[in-house]
């Protein structure tokens, strides 16, 4: 699939390379997670309350399509036995680059978030899976591998985008300070976009997004078999984008996968 390679092209040299989702933390962060003292995001700036993870040390967890020197790192100096699973090799190069840093036992895959193949059936304990589905046209494949990765009684944390925002030329909006409904749902990069802007996003090595409904993200995790257990919305993102005055930005849900 094109965009797979163009995503994990992006993600290797492009924009997003240095973007908030791809900055290492330091020694210090790991110093403190090791310590009790840790936090992760799933969305932009809202952390996860630590109850969702339950009694982590010792928990097989899957960061799926983490990758960036952040979360799988943090998650592993907490005391879980962390892999992480991400497209682009640059991301999980600074995944690997912290853990040896800081001596880190954190194993790192390349794939796609869709196809989990190389991991047996009830693998993980818990599946850490940050706002990235955006880059992926389809969510069923995405939900029933992680349903099958789980073992029974395991947890899913997702973060996803506020389908609401791709309605909006957000550059537009900026310039204009106005928010005018541009772009009908669901919004694919590929055709919603000009042959001119999908050019440009194209060459600038912008990744390529696809918006994805509610029945999609929340009912597709049910549709697999999960059990709703915990949602949060995240207001912030960036303090620019004028959407994220009135609205929500993006979403957390915790999922169980059932026992019986």
């Amino acid at each position: 699939m094109k965009h797979l390679e163009h995503n994990r092209r992006s993600w290797n040299q492009g924009p997003m390379s240095g973007g908030i989702w791809a900055r290492p933390v330091d020694s210090s962060a790991i110093t403190r997670a090791r310590a009790g003292e840790w936090s992760v995001l799933l969305t932009p700036s809202t952390r996860v309350p630590r109850a969702w993870f339950g009694n982590l040390p010792g928990k097989n967890v899957l960061c799926l399509a983490s990758g960036g020197g952040q979360q799988a790192p943090i998650l592993a100096a907490a005391g879980a036995r962390v892999v992480s699973f991400d497209l682009s090799d640059e991301q999980l190069r600074k995944d690997q680059l912290v853990a040896d840093r800081d001596g880190l036992a954190l194993r790192c895959v390349r794939g796609h978030m869709a196809d989990l193949s190389c991991f047996a059936d009830a693998s993980f304990d818990l599946v850490f899976h940050p706002v990235s589905n955006v880059f992926v046209p389809e969510l069923a494949p995405v939900w029933r591998e992680c349903y099958r990765v789980l073992r029974p009684g395991g947890e899913l944390l997702a973060g996803f985008m506020n389908p609401a925002i791709f309605m909006f030329d957000h550059d537009e909006a900026e310039a204009t300070r106005q928010l005018l409904v541009k772009y009908p749902l669901p919004y694919r990069d590929e055709t919603s976009l000009s042959r001119e802007q999908l050019q440009a996003k194209l060459d600038a090595l912008e990744p390529l997004e696809f918006s994805h409904s509610l029945t999609a993200q929340i009912g597709g995790q049910l549709e697999a078999g999960f059990l709703l257990t915990g949602l949060y919305e995240d207001h912030s993102f960036d303090d620019t984008w004028l959407f994220s005055q009135f609205s929500p930005v993006s979403i957390a849900t915790r999922a169980l996968r059932r026992t019986t």
